[in-house]
């Protein structure tokens, strides 16, 4: 095996990593020349390392995207996927779509009985739920067109992380003990590494994925859709019943397409196209509420809590209607992006009273899924990086692929499984987003980087499933509607709406009881949750510094230099 330049670092990182965090300041760690973000803080000091031994962007995100299935298989995958959206230092933008697709064997009504109703868990639990793999893909086709340090010398950390071990954090401990009894029922050899009961500080070793890691570090592409993994991978569907095949394994290849690009005030905002619904959702979104004056309103007033509401029920009944795969469905980006569409969507908004989703439908078009990780990077060029990627809900579809030792996704279940019946995080979906052989299931992931007078000024993005668009909305509003510094707007309690259910959700504290009783005065119902979304950003400040802002929901880290 490759000698590593981190030995050492990672050590030091194992007998680190888990002391106690303190509390996040109002602003975040402000550095000189690069910033990477992500949900863990190993994964965070590996992106740093590549940066700061001449690597770009691209170089850390693939070191972090393969480091995150490691430390973070709660969403860190290399058998889901994700999408990318870069700015190069030049100006000049890109995005990337490594979603999974549905195998050949996929049809429609794959999840249905004989009396079409929807079976449970079929769709999210087991080998049936898992779509054809795209992050490797992805990492390779990224590191092809823009990266510049050696492809092994950025796998080799997560090799490292898998072969020396590292120690749980208690969120970590917490999750593998979650899912314990699922492990056991779902797969067909038994990850018996896994199987014990966690405690935080104790030391995990993924020896089988440090394997499969090896071969993708030696063979790239061929590594993982050819050759050993491929064939585990396969053998793996075979003993449980899944679809996935070696065709599709060699069918599937990641995707560049042009970015959603859009304006709020004097910001632009680059974003994901479809099969990503956020792009177009965020872009939706801002337009709705740009004519307003929002730190008038106050932030989480309920005045400022109705109007968002009112607009994203607007949106997400558009979503449900318009937005699938764009290979398979004409999807009218033009007219969903036209400010005077969404103006027109808002006419009917009342500021005194809530609108029933009920009575919400999707606009008229004149034709011509907390369970994801996120991260952001700004090298010392200034090239910019924003990945959202998943495995869909935790831990996937519980399936780790036998001797390969990587999780499966469940993202099959992003189809509309059935029109009109909500998915695992409540959304709901028609023709636009039905099962069909080689499709690319929708998503909320909404990567996004904003510029400001033709400079860089944010990298964003959250997981969070259906809430992953409202997250990621407001982290771009409070920066450039209430001049919130970056971590002031990460840290910033959340509230989420999306058409269906027709309730606003809000975390503990987000509003006070006034604004609570206001909203229902309103017409509101309110729903008190957990945490909404985890954004890792980072801006640019006015001095050229760069400020990244871990979400202190979670584990994340920034790290920098």
């Amino acid at each position: 095996m490759q000698k590593s330049i981190f030995t050492l670092f990672t050590l030091f990182l194992f007998l680190s990593c888990n002391t106690k965090k303190e509390k996040p300041a109002q602003t975040g760690l402000i550095t000189e020349n690069a910033m990477v973000v992500t949900a863990h803080p190993i994964a965070s000091h590996v992106g740093k390392a590549i940066l700061a031994k001449g690597g770009n962007a691209v170089d850390a995100a693939v070191a972090v995207k393969f480091s995150l299935a490691v430390v973070f298989p709660f969403a860190g995958n290399i058998g889901g996927g994700g999408f990318m959206v870069y700015r190069a230092s030049d100006g000049s933008t890109n995005t990337l779509d490594f979603r999974e697709m549905a195998p050949a064997k996929a049809h429609r009504n794959m999840y249905l009985d004989s009396a079409d109703n929807v079976i449970k868990d079929l769709s999210t639990r087991g080998h049936l739920a898992a779509g054809v793999p795209g992050s490797v893909d992805g990492m390779v086709e990224a590191h092809r067109k823009y990266g510049s340090l050696p492809w092994a010398e950025l796998v080799q950390p997560s090799i490292d992380l898998a072969t020396i071990g590292f120690a749980v954090t208690k969120r970590e401990a917490d999750g593998f003990n979650r899912i314990n009894k699922s492990l056991k029922e779902l797969n067909t050899i038994e990850p018996t590494h896994l199987l014990k009961e966690w405690n935080v500080g104790d030391t995990i070793y993924h020896l089988e994925l440090a394997s499969t890691l090896v071969r993708i570090r030696d063979n790239g592409r061929a590594g993982f859709y050819e050759g050993e993994t491929a064939t585990l991978l396969v053998e793996e569907m075979k003993r449980g019943g899944g679809f996935i095949t070696q065709e599709d394994l060699n069918n599937y290849h990641s995707i560049w397409r042009t970015p959603v690009i859009s304006s709020y005030k004097d910001a632009k905002i680059i974003t994901m196209p479809p099969p990503s619904s956020g792009g177009i959702a965020l872009t939706q979104l801002l337009q709705s509420v740009e004519a307003y004056d929002l730190k008038k309103l106050g932030h989480n007033s309920a005045e400022y809590v109705h109007l968002l509401t009112e607009a994203e029920r607007r949106v997400y009944a558009d979503r449900a209607e318009y937005l699938g795969d764009m290979d398979f469905y004409d999807v009218p980006i033009k007219q969903l992006t036209t400010p005077s569409y969404n103006k027109e969507r808002m006419q009917s908004f009342n500021p005194e009273r809530a609108t029933s989703s009920d009575s919400i439908g999707s606009g008229k078009i004149l034709l011509e899924s907390d369970q994801t990780t996120h991260f952001s990077i700004i090298d010392a060029e200034g090239n910019a990086v924003a990945i959202t990627t998943t495995l869909n809900g935790a831990f996937g579809s519980r399936v780790i692929v036998g001797k390969a030792g990587f999780l499966l996704n469940n993202e099959m279940d992003d189809f509309s499984v059935k029109p009109g019946v909500p998915n695992m995080f409540g959304l709901v979906g028609g023709e636009a987003n039905a099962i069909a052989p080689g499709k690319r299931m929708l998503s909320s992931m909404t990567p996004t980087i904003v510029e400001q007078n033709g400079k860089l000024l944010l990298v964003t993005g959250s997981p969070g499933g259906a809430t992953i668009i409202t997250s990621v909305f407001q982290s771009i509003i409070n920066v450039l509607a209430f001049n919130m510094t970056m971590q002031e707007s990460v840290n910033a309690l959340r509230t989420h709406s999306q058409w269906l259910p027709d309730v606003i959700m809000y975390e503990r504290g987000a509003l006070s009881e006034e604004n609570i009783k206001k909203l229902k005065e309103m017409g509101h119902k309110l729903l008190d949750r957990g945490n909404i979304g985890r954004v890792d950003a980072v801006k640019v400040l006015e001095n050229g510094k760069l400020e990244g802002a871990a979400d202190p929901r979670g584990d994340d880290l920034a790290s920098g230099f």
